[in-house]
Order: C-alpha cells, then structure tokens, then sequence
C-alpha cells in the first residue's frame, strides 16, 4: 500500500486538489465546486468528515475496503488511512469535506467530547448512511461553516465561532450515529443468526487450521461491520461480548467432540488451539471444570 497523499495540516488536502484555503487550522471543501479530482490514499493526521453522495469503488477506509451507495459519511481520526489509491483517472465527485487539526480544539468542548463521539471509532467497513434529510442538515451546517470560515478573521469571536460550528456538526453526527444504531440493534436478531452462521462455516471450511480460532475482527469483517459497532450490537442483544459469544460456541463444540471420545489434545487441535494447554484453561474458565471433569462428569449421569 502506498500513500498518495499525507494530510498533516488540515488545508493540505485542499491544496492537493485546487480547493480554496479559508483558516489556518480548519478546512471545508464543496467538491461540487472543485470540478473533476484525481484519487488519493490518504494518511490522515487530524480530524476529518467526508460527506458525499457516492464514494468510489473499493475505497480504503481505516483497515477495510468499504464499499456504499448514496448519503453517506466516514469519519477519521488522526493516524487513520482512508481514500483509493492513484490510478491515473479523475472524477467528479459530490458533497462535504471538513478537515480540523487536534490543536485548534484543544481545551474547547469539542476535545472533552471526542470519546463520545463514536463515529470517529470505526476501523473498517462501517460509514453513517444517512436520510435525505440528514444529508440536508449536514450540507447546511457545511455551508454555515465555510460562510464563516470565509470572514475577516479579525472580526469578534470568530474561531469561538468556528469551533461550535464544528461542534454543531459533530453532535448532528452523533444523533444520526445513534439513530442507524437503534435500527442496527432492532435488527440484532438476524445479526445473531448469521454470527452464528459465519461460526459454523468458519470451521467447517477448516479455517481453523491455518488461522486458529475465530477472532472477532474476522466475525465482525464477514457481517460487513466494524469490530466496534459489532461488539455494540452483540452486547445489547446478549449481554456478553462477541469473544465470549465465540468462547461458548467453542466450548459447546469441545463438549461435543469429547462426548464423541476424542482425546483431549486431538479436541484442542480440531477447535484451533496451538497448545492443549490453552484450550485446558479457557474451557475450564468458561465452564468451571477441565475437559477430564466434564467426561467424567457426564459418563457418571
């Protein structure tokens, strides 16, 4: 993978495709207005918003290739890669960009709130697909923005004014985040039923050889979310996490397997362990006996 573009400083992206340059430490591009750009990957070093219409085919998004229709946002934190790579063509593309530098928010409202804002936490494959009238609200606070961004810096509170213009956009993010998320956990039972479908292919394609147990990333990747949101979903609607969730599964399997009479180190091979020891300890953790209990256990029944 190789970077195109590092926006170190919030104008340089601006920059970079020929958008006006407004405040030292705040940045809004209109792509409408930009005409025809070519493709970057980006790495981000300050906070970024990117609201468009449609975003490009196989674009990288934190560790994942993302993949959208219409009205939606991705949101970046410093240190975040993000964009599609050049690939020598150009495209017009529609919608918003704010690009803001960790310094300008420092001491400000907005810094106290960053860890709530839980868009900012996605990793991969999860972006805010808005409504209509989102993508209305969000296009309007933008234009706000750059309405102010574009007056003399010397009239009266004009960064305190930018500052809760960004904060403004930043709590409309937040009630959408949590609007797609309500709607995401009324859905939980069809994300439960195929997490457990993604379990059982997991192994019966024999996964587990090559790549150990099931990790969470991998789960959360096959459902098209993000491990963050995932564990959101799962937690809400089992009250456990997605680890714990695959620490029952492959217990429940490990019964199965040594009622079946294998022996212990042949079950700890088959479920993925590297060592028998390892599956030894997590299986009495979850269950409170070792593997050798329980077949005693259940042979004395």
């Amino acid at each position: 993978m190789t970077i195109d573009l590092y926006i170190n400083e919030a104008n340089d992206y601006a920059q970079d495709i020929g958008a006006p340059v407004y405040h030292p430490h705040v940045s809004v591009i209109h792509y409408d207005e930009v005409g025809e750009i070519r493709h970057t990957l980006n790495r981000i070093n300050c906070y970024g918003i990117f609201l468009q219409r449609e975003f490009p085919e196989g674009l990288t998004y934190g560790i994942g290739t993302y993949h959208e229709g219409d009205g939606s946002l991705i949101a970046f934190s410093p240190g975040q890669i993000g964009g599609k790579q050049d690939d020598g063509t150009r495209r017009q593309y529609h919608g918003w960009v704010l690009l803001f530098a960790g310094e300008f928010i420092r001491g400000a409202g907005i810094e106290q709130n960053l860890d709530s804002y839980q868009f900012f936490s996605y990793h991969s494959n999860e972006a805010l697909i808005l409504t209509i009238e989102e993508w209305d609200i969000l296009s309007q606070l933008m234009a706000n923005l750059r309405r102010e961004l574009a007056t003399q810096s010397q009239a009266f509170g004009h960064d305190d004014i930018i500052r809760n213009h960004i904060l403004l956009i930043l709590n409309y993010c937040n009630r959408f985040y949590h609007r797609q998320y309500e709607e995401r956990s009324a859905e939980g039972s069809d994300i439960l039923s195929r997490f457990q479908q993604v379990l059982v292919g997991y192994y019966l394609q024999g996964m587990q050889k090559t790549d150990g147990l099931p990790s969470v990333k991998y789960c959360a990747s096959e459902l098209c979310l993000s491990p963050s949101y995932f564990g959101d979903i799962i937690r809400d609607a089992l009250g456990e996490s997605p680890k714990d969730y695959i620490r029952g599964f492959v217990v429940m399997r490990a019964k199965n397997l040594i009622l079946s009479g294998k022996t212990i180190d042949q079950v700890a091979n088959e479920l993925g362990f590297e060592y028998p020891q390892h599956f030894t300890r997590m299986f009495k953790n979850v269950t409170g006996q070792t593997p050798r209990q329980f077949f005693d256990s259940q042979r004395k029944k």
